[in-house]
């Protein structure tokens, strides 16, 4: 019969490969976001300044 501490250590243990496969799943976004560029406009934008008129 085992004692009252196998089980808790069976859920930490999952807890902790949860947590590290999400700090994994977190880092890989960071970096695919770091290596994806700047976005770029569609159409180019025209600042009007105020008292300009065209």
């Amino acid at each position: 019969m085992h004692g009252p501490t196998s089980a808790p250590h069976e859920r930490s243990t999952a807890r902790y490969a949860r947590a590290f496969a999400a700090a994994v799943v977190a880092a890989a976004a960071l970096i695919a976001a770091a290596n994806a560029g700047p976005a770029r406009a569609s159409e180019p934008v025209r600042t009007v300044v105020q008292g300009e008129r065209g």
